[in-house]
């Protein structure tokens, strides 16, 4: 399970050595190159299916792009498509799109495990949906479907209408050939009904004596194929409202930005600069929400406490809902944005509405100290905590992790700050990191997290206090019906409340996107649990688990 080891005779790669455009990229991959197939966001490169981890290898060590944050793949009429979507995390403005075509009769394509351990779900989540093999994998099954699911749904000739018999498996024990007769070996279900897992999550354990020896986490038991509803819809009216449905731990409107960011960039739509901070205050108010809650089901994972610590997170995410309720009328899924802004001004009278919310924040202060004494202070919860789950930062990058996973261990990454959208880069405020690469880290950051989004939140109402009654335009003048050029390609994303939110989109030169690509910050995250388990005990895998703060609504898609 050990990284690669830098080869100590390569010279440090410095920053006016790496490669900046496309032209300078090309050169670098020589003879790998088959065309140029630049994408809205980056250069992108067609290279052969053989030449993957040879790609993959010399842009990660020669030019710096340590963090491979999607996977897209895709069937045209004539051939299949992998796209390799890769940034870095010391600059997240320099993108760069791998594209790896492959024969409609074969697709089959090289593996970049080897390259960045998160390719691994990624690829065998592009295997089960789509169909194409990647040759070199060290575990290449279905993950989101069950192993006897006939076809492959977002593939072309897909029959919806086919039955599908799936038939129960005996557990077999993972570990039975190299233990066999020792007898110390146990396998143990976790889930998927267990309040520990955040949802419908599966973890296959097996212990040696009482230490964690292998774990898997089995999922797809939420995945309701959003990718293919979005394809279905329209970029205007029927794809806004799915988002919501992804994280639903009130983090709707950081969803809803992820794919408003996409379509907006896509088709050259500009948002008036007092929608883009109303949608600044929104997304701040939902991630604190959505700490609170995690904050609150982390205690409760680790020495179950309900009565005090998660009623206390819940009564002031409670406190966040009644605000997020006054701006968009709903309570969890919220439907507010539109392409071009939002779908009304803030709620009336205005000055009622600024009031509350700064209540809230001044009564914060008083409500973080509350939990920094009942659990960061707590000498059960750090003892439970303090080096257990341990993810050093060179291993969740090539894990592709984000969010608070990434900052608890000292990866100073931010896409509000490194690449700037709505109003962040006008305000003041700070990302916050944590050096300890524990469960105790990732827990300091999610609350030192939450004052960093109130003084947001209190910046962007001075701002709309004062702004001039004449110039509160919500929305961009944005065509009835949108239809991109044909083969328009295009990635963004947005900071969501637990790391990278990403969509990947092309458009066909009709209504609906041709294809539609989520990337998931949880799914990436949730890679790393074996990573922070093996060889730890079973409750130390559930605070790592609850210290990832997931949700399978999001995971699965």
């Amino acid at each position: 399970m050990s990284l690669e080891e830098p080869d100590p005779t390569q010279p440090e790669v410095v920053d006016e050595e790496l490669p900046t455009t496309g032209d300078d990229l090309e050169a670098l991959l020589g003879d790998h190159v088959l065309a140029r197939d630049d994408h809205l966001n980056a250069p992108g490169f067609e290279i052969r299916p053989d030449a993957v981890q040879d790609v993959l290898f010399t842009l990660r060590d020669e030019a710096g792009f340590d963090h491979l944050s999607c996977v897209t793949a895709q069937e045209y009429e004539n051939r299949y498509e992998s796209i390799y979507h890769l940034t870095s995390y010391d600059d997240r403005t320099r993108e760069v799109s791998v594209v790896v075509p492959t024969a409609k009769d074969a697709p089959k394509s090289q593996s970049a495990e080897p390259v960045f351990r998160t390719a691994d779900w990624h690829e065998r989540e592009a295997y089960d949906l789509v169909g194409i093999e990647y040759e070199g994998h060290p575990d290449l099954r279905r993950i989101l479907l069950p192993e006897t699911w006939q076809g492959h749904p977002l593939s072309l000739d897909y029959d919806q209408d086919r039955p599908q018999i799936v038939t129960l498996k005996e557990h077999a024990n993972p570990l039975e050939d190299d233990h066999a007769g020792e007898g110390n070996t146990m396998f143990v279900n976790i889930g998927p009904h267990h309040p520990a897992t955040h949802g419908v999550l599966h973890v296959k354990t097996t212990l040696d004596g009482e230490q964690i020896a292998d774990l898997e986490s089995d999922i797809g038991y939420l995945h309701r194929c959003e990718e293919q509803i979005c394809q279905q819809g329209t970029y205007r009216y029927q794809i806004m409202p799915y988002p919501d449905r992804w994280d639903y731990i009130s983090a709707g409107l950081l969803n809803e930005w992820a794919y408003a960011r996409a379509a907006e960039d896509m088709a050259d739509i500009d948002v008036p600069e007092y929608a883009q901070v109303i949608r600044t205050l929104g997304a701040e108010l939902c991630r604190i929400a959505s700490h609170m809650l995690a904050v609150g089901t982390f205690a409760l994972d680790v020495y179950g406490d309900f009565t005090a610590i998660f009623m206390y997170a819940v009564r002031d995410r409670e406190k966040v809902q009644n605000i997020l309720e006054d701006l968009t009328g709903q309570r969890l899924m919220f439907n507010y944005f539109r392409l071009g802004g939002v779908v009304w001004d803030l709620p009336e009278p205005r000055e009622e509405f600024f009031d509350k919310i700064r209540t809230f924040l001044d009564e914060l202060p008083e409500a973080l100290e509350e939990y920094h004494d009942l659990i960061s202070a707590n000498e059960i919860l750090q003892v439970r905590t303090v080096n257990t789950g341990v993810l050093p930062p060179e291993v969740a990058k090539s894990y592709g992790a984000t969010g608070p996973v990434a900052r608890g261990s000292g990866i100073d990454y931010d896409l509000r700050r490194d690449d700037p959208y709505g109003y962040y880069d006008e305000l003041d405020w700070d990302v916050v990191t944590e050096d300890g690469c524990d469960n105790y880290s990732r827990l300091l950051v999610r609350l030192r997290e939450v004052e960093e989004s109130a003084k947001i939140i209190e910046q962007c109402v001075d701002l709309l206090e004062d702004w001039p009654e004449d110039e509160r335009t919500i929305q961009a003048n944005v065509p009835r019906t949108l239809r991109p050029k044909d083969d328009t390609e295009i990635y963004r994303a947005v900071e969501g409340a637990k790391g990278e939110l990403g969509i990947y989109m092309r458009a066909d030169g009709t209504d609906k996107p041709a294809r539609f690509k989520i990337r998931s910050p949880c799914f990436s995250n949730l890679q790393t649990l074996p990573e922070m388990s093996e060889g730890e005990f079973i409750p130390d895998m559930i605070a790592s688990l609850g210290s990832l703060d997931i949700v399978l609504g999001e995971v699965d898609r």
